[in-house]
């Protein structure tokens, strides 16, 4: 039961601290839209997203309206379209087929362009890993990702090297609107299947025909409880007090994922119980750990407080879930946080204190934007960094990286919305081009012999 101070709580995180429900993502199961010919493919897939997601935003919209809850994102995730296909004319047709669905649907976003391709990749899976740059380039709403790395398999280095490749003409195709097209790629080691967060998001082969999963997001809420325990308090007790506040975020997520899922007939899937920070003040992640007594996120002692942070937000949220899941814990993405923003302009973060804090993250290097000019070998060298991360610490890494064309370090770039604005910070200039061209897959750590 949620009682009369429960629900002045929850209001008061909605009124002053920016709490809110970042996203209700429907995933749907395309695998019967499977037809051999690319353009009957692409019809049905149409056809099954927008009826199956007819509702979503006016469903979403009605919860909001009932409960005094923001609920700010109605998205929809779909099976891995590499799945769906065999030639490059397919997988755009069915790009193109997924963003007018999008559009119908009234939804900002549709992710699970998606490939998995950690251990292997085969013909279908060349061809569409081919079409990524268009399909961003010429798409509006789409999201896509690609596993290239887990810990049962080891670091997939061909896929690796592909992907550089592959973010370098994303980055050129939509140059004209700052690479924006990079934004909505992400590379992925351990790839979840249930992750309502774009861009990352698809449908996994082990998941229903449709199922509703809720992102929650309240890093203000924290940060406003922190500010309350005082300077004086230990860190149990700082542990304990992000403790409870997770649970009253997570229980909100809960009553709207169970809400969404029975008024769209839909399964119930999982709630992520992220930290995930927008452009705004007072919704930052960076502002969190400077509470702790940081004079600035990137100062040392910023990655233990980021793991305490990470680990009692899901301590917390795993008592109010009925079925926690997604990534679950805090993003740290540069574009989408003021104080991480901040934190770079004044020098105090930089990509190497950034890669070190992803250890203890709920994902990785996310929206982080580079020079236009840097080299494709570097984007591998650092997307391996990333997977060897979460190789050997059984974690979901990620890479969202942007070289902007004609940027360089000291300058920003804007893209607008929740994306946010970008510092483009400097990378290092030594060249891990040999030891990425070696090509193979490094082999799976040690941990991941568990039978």
């Amino acid at each position: 039961m949620i009682d009369r101070n429960a629900i002045l709580e929850t209001n008061e995180m909605i009124e002053k601290d920016h709490f809110d429900v970042r996203t209700i993502t429907m995933g749907v199961s395309l695998f019967d839209c499977i037809t051999g010919d690319g353009e009957k493919t692409a019809e049905k897939v149409y056809a099954k997203i927008t009826e199956a997601a007819k509702n979503l935003v006016s469903v979403g919209c009605e919860i909001e309206s009932e409960y005094g809850i923001p609920i700010v994102n109605k998205r929809i995730s779909i099976t891995p379209a590499s799945l769906l296909g065999r030639t490059e004319s397919d997988f755009l047709l069915i790009a193109d087929a997924l963003d007018r669905a999008a559009a119908a649907c009234g939804v900002n976003f549709i992710g699970g362009y998606t490939a998995l391709v950690h251990k292997g990749i085969t013909a279908s899976e060349h061809a569409f890993l081919e079409t990524i740059p268009e399909a961003l380039s010429k798409t509006e709403r789409l999201c896509s990702s690609v596993n290239v790395a887990t810990t049962r398999a080891g670091i997939n280095m061909d896929a690796v090297k592909r992907m550089g490749g592959i973010i370098k003409q994303t980055a050129e195709l939509t140059k004209g609107n700052n690479a924006i097209g990079c934004a909505k790629l992400v590379v992925f080691a351990n790839a979840v299947e249930d992750n309502p967060f774009m861009a990352g998001a698809f449908n996994g082969v082990g998941e229903g025909d449709r199922v509703i999963s809720v992102g929650v997001s309240g890093p203000g809420a924290v940060r406003s409880a922190l500010t309350k325990c005082g300077a004086d308090a230990d860190f149990g007790e700082l542990a304990l007090c992000i403790k409870k506040t997770a649970f009253k975020i997570t229980r909100v997520g809960q009553l709207v994922a169970r809400e969404a899922a029975k008024r769209l007939d839909a399964n119930l899937g999982i709630i992520d119980l992220s930290l995930a920070p927008t452009p705004a003040v007072g919704d930052s992640v960076a502002h969190i750990l400077e509470e702790m007594g940081l004079e600035s996120v990137g100062a040392h002692g910023s990655t233990a407080a980021l793991a305490l942070l990470n680990d009692a937000v899901k301590k917390g949220g795993l008592m109010a879930g009925m079925y926690v899941g997604g990534l679950s814990g805090a993003f740290i993405p540069v574009s989408e946080d003021a104080g991480m923003i901040d934190a770079v302009n004044r020098g105090a973060l930089t990509l190497e204190k950034l890669e070190a804090m992803t250890s203890v993250c709920s994902v990785g290097l996310d929206m982080i934007a580079v020079p236009g000019d840097t080299p494709e070998e570097t984007l591998c060298g650092i997307i391996a960094d990333e997977c060897a991360i979460g190789t050997i610490n059984n974690k979901t890494t990620a890479v969202r990286i942007i070289p902007v064309p004609g940027k360089g370090v000291g300058e920003s770039v804007a893209f607008g919305g929740l994306l946010g604005t970008a510092p483009i910070m400097a990378v290092n200039k030594f060249s891990p081009a040999v030891f990425v061209n070696r090509g193979g897959r490094v082999p799976a750590p040690l941990i991941s012999n568990r039978n």
